[in-house]
């Protein structure tokens, strides 16, 4: 049954959210309420900090919940009497029925990907990472099992060479805000057909996954062809950024994190592993298949500096010379 005025309720906790809620607010329709995260320790000082949404919020004025527990009693009451209509998760935690099922018009999730494929908590990183050339943004009906519910809309976004998890972080913000706004404005007229994801799936093809990325998934495997080294250090930069270590004579390993780097595909008879520099404005890793440029690092004790940058001020011992 459409509703001309929706009553809704926000859920979510990161930057993202905080994009997507501001293009809820600017478009004038009425948040009732907004779910985020408990304040959580951060820093040195480990001093409780509060999530973006909560900040957000707060600004605005808007009521807000910050539940330990989804299941608890108090906060099922809570919510209740924000009354919601529709309600929008982007970027929260999985949902019980008991309040995914609350509105008439149901509850909708935005995710980083043109879904079924993709499935996951890290799409932005794991679609680079695989070196792909399309992604999407894709709101769905929330149900029992994650990222797996009836799709409502989606809309692809194209992948651009050298792209990195925070560009197209960029490009989600600005395409998910869009596609938000048209599913609440479908769903507020009854105007959407929701459509099952096993119809999208093709019989025989094995859908892409995307789990939650940990620090092992970060190390740079120099074993691998050049162009699978680059796509994952785009797929994690800036953060939480692709690292290896340097092995020197008598010397602790020294890690680097990489953030932009380039393909150069070539023969040689280098060790794959093998850094390669002049000191002065190049530093390569060589692959079985060529080398990895790099163009932007950061080593310990230092910030995040261009190749050249770094060394003007930093010599690499015991590295294979290179002519300038």
């Amino acid at each position: 049954m459409p509703i001309d005025f929706p009553r809704i309720v926000f859920m979510g906790t990161p930057d993202l959210a905080v994009h997507i809620l501001d293009a809820i607010i600017g478009s004038d329709y009425n948040v009732a309420g907004v779910v985020t995260a408990p304040d959580k320790p951060a820093g040195r000082g480990r001093k409780l900090q509060a999530s973006p949404v909560k900040r957000y919020a707060l600004e605005h004025n808007l009521p807000l919940l910050q539940p330990e527990h989804l299941k608890n009693e108090d906060f099922l009451r809570q919510l209740e009497l924000l009354a919601p209509d529709l309600q929008v998760v982007v970027a929260f935690r999985m949902l019980p029925e008991a309040v995914w099922s609350l509105p008439a018009l149901g509850t909708f999730n935005l995710h980083a990907s043109l879904l079924p494929d993709y499935r996951g908590a890290a799409p932005i990183n794991r679609v680079l990472m695989n070196g792909e050339k399309i992604t999407g943004v894709t709101t769905f009906l929330i149900d029992h099992k994650i990222d797996t519910g009836n799709i409502l809309l989606r809309e692809e976004i194209p992948v651009s060479e050298y792209e990195t998890a925070g560009s197209l972080h960029e490009k989600v913000k600005i395409t998910g805000s869009k596609i938000v706004l048209q599913t609440i404005k479908a769903l507020s007229e009854g105007s959407i057909r929701p459509v099952s994801q096993d119809t999208l799936i093709t019989p025989g093809k094995m859908l892409n996954k995307a789990p939650k990325i940990y620090k092992e998934d970060c190390l740079i495997d120099w074993n691998q062809p050049c162009e699978k080294a680059v796509n994952l250090i785009h797929g994690l930069s800036p953060v939480p950024g692709a690292f290896c270590f340097l092995e020197e004579e008598d010397k602790e390993p020294m890690m680097i994190k990489i953030f932009a780097a380039r393909c150069e595909k070539e023969p040689h008879r280098y060790e794959a592993g093998t850094l390669l520099t002049d000191n002065k404005k190049n530093l390569r890793f060589a692959t079985p298949d060529g080398f990895v440029k790099v163009l932007e690092l950061q080593i310990p004790g230092k910030r995040k500096m261009q190749t050249d940058e770094l060394l003007r001020g930093f010599r690499f011992s015991g590295s294979n010379p290179e002519k300038s």
